[in-house]
């Protein structure tokens, strides 16, 4: 134990996502998803998806995951693990990507499958050449 966390291991990390897997929300696509983010701070963070009828007001596991942290003031992270059944390991869809590199361009991805297979990479490699804010400070700076 380190400063009042427990040390999280990749194993750990992936029975929290999927964990977090079992409260989802899917009614619609039933492709449920739990996700848990290991936090700088050794703090972990779950969430599922949750759809709703109106599509575009779903919300991923991941994306939860990270409100959660960032809404309790935690913005540093180490790693994700993202859990589905699904044949192979699970990826972020490219909205979470997204969200997910504005906090931590290289955390380390475990994508899991229920099945017990899983696969292991930084978000840079599966976002690369992601939008940051400084590509807007840039550009205010030119005009």
């Amino acid at each position: 134990m380190i400063g009042g966390f427990f040390l999280m291991d990749d194993a750990k990390l992936i029975a929290s996502a999927a964990k977090a897997r079992k409260a989802a929300y899917a009614p619609y696509s039933k492709f449920k998803v739990g996700a848990a983010l290991l936090a700088a701070n050794g703090r972990v963070f779950t969430g599922c998806n949750v759809e709703n009828a109106s599509y575009g007001v779903a919300c991923c596991a991941e994306r939860t995951a990270l409100f959660k942290a960032v809404s309790e003031g935690v913005k540093k992270f180490k790693k994700l693990a993202i859990v589905a059944d699904y044949p192979k390991p699970c990826s972020p869809c490219g909205i979470c990507r997204q969200a997910l590199s504005e906090f931590a361009p290289e955390l380390i991805i475990i994508m899991a499958n229920t099945r017990g297979n899983s696969e292991t990479m930084p978000l840079s490699a599966l976002l690369p050449k992601a939008f940051h804010g400084k590509s807007l400070i840039r550009r205010l700076k030119h005009k």
